[in-house]
């Protein structure tokens, strides 16, 4: 059931003490493992001074809000106020399932703080307030708003269980380990709520984000016809150009995404839309419309950092590496994601910075670690950067933990793969680099550390295969890589002519040699009776008498026998 058009009216919903069943023990969803909790000390409490630092996120970020509006039916309807204009915006946004304005959110925040400051037995304003937490966690990059998620959507289930109707809260919790990337968490709560509300649309986004990072792409692939079953609209045609994009189907996801962005109203929506055209169009080799995608979207929405670091990426690729580093350090101001950190640091390396590059790297530690102690598991990144700047060692003990844990998507298989190769063993590496190209799209890195993968194991026709596709795919895919892949590519050299030789036809046998022959006798002349003229050498010799009137012909020499060649089998349409 989609409670959508009650939405704005229970936001500012009444206390639910009066009315209300005494609130039973928090309980976990069936066989869920324990939460990886970490109670560390709130964030300042200067809220708006830091929010304002953060950036607009992606739709999939809108829906964190969306199931604690939508899940809970309204109680009390007589009690409903109406809402600030801000928070009203916000609700609506989220409701649709589309990205929230920043000022909106920040309103929707401070909204719910103050009211549950008085009502603190309303479990459906505690659930609002804690999803919109993690959204701000993963805006403005910052960890510690996941713990205040957690707390304020385990005290709305304190005050209401899931069981009796807080499905919200769940959403929530499976929003936050997303954030976490706790799939295998994220995907029991989605799970859960979905057995209860099979057309709940708000849980669907996170599945999808959850059987991603799980490597079950068909369970996600379901997820997302399901979802844009229940919700058509922009939202879904951009979970559904992802998915397009995952699989390799480029045509189809760049046609999708078009058709979002053209149907897309508000501002927040409109940049997000266009950052995902560049994104597509940095992916297939474009970095100059790349760049003009990105600029649109920041036409749209100057704070969008996605859209920054985007750009950032697709101006170094087109060497104007100054704009580059300007566009990187804006969008890191904005959200320090680790991601921004690395790829900063390595841009640095490439132009022979090092000392630059060195204080990314130990920027980049700091922040996992940060992340690590707020329950945040970095293990992916961390594995990545290791591989390529540090211990390859510890990257190869990091992502195998990661991969027994379940997750199986094809950016762990490329990291560990890429790790064990680094560590000297590519025999154990081929399966996973293999396994990533196969199901991670067209992946230029992926191509790339496949192709090296099987360099090293002499492997030389594969291999220059996979290095020209990942040129051929995006020629600037990495700063440091694509030269390195250009560098191997040219010591392979080209094929040999013809192609490879168990392709070529077998040579036919050399004949064998013909016996050797004893010399035959030389003749005798035989004795001519007398009154016969004697044969000269050479001559013919006379015919035989034959019957009168006939002359016996000359015998001719019989031709050897040509062995005749066996018909083709008729086609089974022929017969």
């Amino acid at each position: 059931m989609d409670d959508t058009s009650r939405q704005t009216s229970t936001a500012h919903g009444p206390d639910h003490d009066h009315g209300t069943p005494p609130a039973a023990p928090y309980e976990s969803p069936p066989d869920l493992p324990p939460s990886p909790v970490s109670l560390a000390e709130p964030p300042p409490a200067s809220l708006r001074t830091t929010l304002r630092r953060a950036a607009f996120g992606v739709v999939a970020g809108a829906v964190l809000v969306t199931g604690a509006v939508v899940a809970v039916p309204d109680d009390d309807q007589d009690a409903a106020q109406p809402l600030p204009g801000p928070v009203s915006r916000a609700m609506s946004a989220t409701a649709a399932g589309s990205p929230v304005s920043l000022p909106d959110l920040t309103a929707l925040i401070g909204d719910r703080q103050k009211w549950v400051g008085t009502h603190p037995s309303d479990a459906r304003s505690w659930a609002v307030l804690g999803s919109a937490y993690v959204e701000w966690g993963r805006r403005a990059s910052d960890a510690a708003y996941y713990t205040r998620a957690e707390q304020a959507l385990k005290r709305s289930l304190n005050v209401q269980p899931g069981e009796r109707g807080n499905e919200a809260a769940w959403v929530g919790l499976a929003s936050l380990a997303n954030a976490r990337h706790d799939f295998v968490t994220a995907k029991k709560w989605g799970e859960t709520v979905r057995a209860r509300l099979p057309k709940q649309w708000a849980v669907y986004p996170e599945l999808i984000d959850a059987y991603n990072g799980l490597g079950d792409y068909k369970s996600a692939t379901k997820a997302v016809e399901k979802y844009a079953e229940l919700r058509s609209g922009v939202p879904s045609l951009g979970l559904t150009a992802e998915m397009y994009r995952d699989r390799g189907w480029r045509e189809d996801a760049l046609a999708t995404a078009q058709d979002a962005a053209n149907r897309a109203r508000t501002p927040a929506e409109k940049a997000a839309c266009l950052s995902r055209l560049g994104e597509l169009a940095w992916e297939r080799g474009e970095p100059e419309e790349a760049v003009a995608q990105y600029g649109a979207a920041l036409r749209t929405d100057p704070a969008h950092h996605a859209s920054l670091a985007g750009r950032a990426r697709a101006l170094a690729a087109l060497g104007r590496t100054d704009e580059a580093q300007r566009d990187y350090q804006a969008a890191l101001k904005k959200s320090p994601r680790p991601a921004y950190l690395l790829e900063l640091g390595e841009l640095y390396e490439s132009l022979g910075l090092d000392g630059d590059s060195a204080d990314q790297y130990t920027k980049l530690r700091a922040a996992l670690a940060a992340g690590k102690e707020r329950g945040v598991d970095e293990s992916l990144l961390l594995g990545r950067f290791e591989a390529a700047h540090g211990d390859a060692a510890a990257a190869v003990e990091l992502l195998r933990a990661e991969w027994d844990r379940g997750h199986h998507s094809a950016a762990v298989a490329d990291a560990l793969g890429w790790a064990l190769h680094r560590s000297g063993d590519p025999d154990a590496a081929l399966e996973y680099a293999e396994q990533a190209v196969d199901s991670g799209g067209q992946n230029a890195s992926y191509a790339y550390h496949l192709g090296m993968v099987q360099r090293a194991l002499r492997d030389f026709g594969p291999a220059r295969r996979r290095l020209e596709e990942a040129l051929r795919t995006n020629p600037q895919f990495s700063p440091l890589d694509a030269p390195r892949a250009q560098e191997a590519l040219d010591t392979l050299g080209l094929p040999p002519a013809g192609g490879p030789q168990d392709m070529q036809p077998a040579a036919p046998p050399a004949p064998e040699p013909a016996p050797a022959r004893d010399p035959e006798p030389a003749p005798v002349a035989p004795e001519v009776p007398a009154g016969e003229a004697a044969q000269a050498p050479g001559e013919a010799p006379a015919a035989a008498a034959g019957p009168p009137g006939r002359q016996a012909k000359p015998g001719a020499p019989k031709a050897a026998a040509t062995p005749v060649k066996p018909s083709a089998p008729k086609s089974p349409a022929g017969r």
